[in-house]
């Protein structure tokens, strides 16, 4: 098989046949020179999709597959993935099911990759005389220029050589990718092969079409899934333990203040505000940090003896800080708490991914086993 595209879709019923049709007509099917290629439905949908993806590949003698997941997990990212471990072409081609990525652009795209030189080719709407006139309105043209601009600041290096990071419409060589190494979280897939894996890229302008059916799945809460997608990107499990351990400065700080307005003393406000956080942090932090970690470590309890253990250790250093802090250099007992938590982050990620979560088992050598966690869990993707 020359080549697999892959449609991940989501209630796009309206646009199969079409969709189907036209890739059929721009690869030339049925005649002496046509490219010899497969069309891969990831579809989550909850409505007739499905249905429609049967009727049109019944109707057509170009090889369309249906793959229909019931659990969406990692959402069209997670999509993608799973028609790249299906295709039987290791030249994989991604693109939108709402026709807004013209099918008639896909021999372009195999061509430049025939040209040699690139692991990946990227359409994209900023570069020549690419465009984003299908987008809705200037509301979304601006937004995606600025989330653009964002994620080039955030990965200077990695996507130094790419104009629209952003896009979901590439072909990409399966074979220079760690698929087991991508961790799909949302809906730019081609953020995450980009920013995890070092790759030879190159680009082709295209037309961002309108619509050719069907409503847009732009939401804000795919604006804020792209935002924890991009900051788990760039900082890797730190983003996680970090927001967990705001939250839990956000409850020390209130549990300090309010005991601070029933006139109980700053210092035992302050053990009672650690103790309540230490232990909620744990509780945040095996579910939503370390959790792929943790079938390796020791026991939860073990896992927990440690952490309260360090973070205790850690409240006695810190909180004869917080009273100089306060008694020595006059500063409130709020502002002091914040400035100690601030310091302490940094130690407690560290003894956590290297101690609390580290292998019960494996002949690794300390040394060689820290190093890897250090690289794995802080360097990730490699710019920091």
């Amino acid at each position: 098989m020359r080549l697999s595209i892959i449609v991940p879709t989501f209630n796009e019923a309206s646009n199969v046949e079409e969709l189907v049709s036209r890739v059929a007509a721009t690869l030339r099917h049925g005649t002496a020179d046509a490219v010899d290629a497969e069309l891969i439905f990831v579809d989550d949908s909850t409505d007739d999709t499905p249905e429609r993806i049967h009727s049109a590949a019944a109707s057509t003698t170009f090889p369309v597959r249906l793959i229909h997941r019931e659990h969406a997990e990692g959402g069209l990212g997670g999509a993608v993935l799973a028609g790249m471990h299906a295709a039987e072409s290791d030249l994989c081609l991604v693109m939108d099911g709402d026709l807004q990525h013209p099918p008639e652009d896909i021999p372009r795209l195999l061509a430049r990759f025939d040209e040699g030189g690139a692991d990946v080719v990227v359409a994209s709407r900023y570069v020549a005389d690419g465009s984003s006139s299908g987008l809705a309105d200037r509301t979304r043209v601006w937004v995606s220029r600025l989330s653009t601009a964002l994620t080039k600041a955030m990965f200077p290096l990695r996507l130094r050589n790419v104009s629209d990071p952003m896009t979901g419409f590439f072909l990409v060589d399966r074979q220079a990718v760690d698929i087991q190494g991508l961790h799909p979280r949302g809906f730019k897939i081609l953020l995450e092969i980009l920013a995890r894996t070092s790759l030879r890229i190159a680009e082709v302008p295209f037309t961002f079409a309108e619509r050719f059916a069907g409503t847009s799945k732009a939401s804000v809460k795919q604006g804020i899934h792209f935002f924890v997608q991009l900051a788990a990107l760039r900082f890797g499990k730190m983003s996680r333990f970090a927001v967990i351990g705001a939250g839990g400065a956000v409850v020390n700080l209130a549990i300090v203040w309010a005991l601070l307005q029933f006139q109980v003393h700053y210092l035992v406000a302050a053990v009672v505000a650690a103790e309540v956080t230490i232990i909620g942090n744990f509780l945040l932090q095996e579910r939503y940090v370390f959790n792929d970690m943790a079938p390796a470590a020791q026991g939860v309890w073990t896992r927990f003896a440690k952490s309260f253990t360090f973070n205790n250790a850690e409240a006695v250093i810190r909180i004869p800080i917080l009273a100089l802090l306060v008694d020595g250099w006059h500063l409130s007992a709020v502002i002091a708490t914040a400035i100690t938590l601030a310091l302490a982050f940094v130690a407690r990620f560290m003894f956590h991914s290297l101690v609390v979560y580290a292998p019960s088992t494996g002949k690794r050598s300390k040394k060689s086993r820290v190093a890897e966690t250090i690289d794995a869990l802080v360097v990730s993707p490699g710019e920091l």
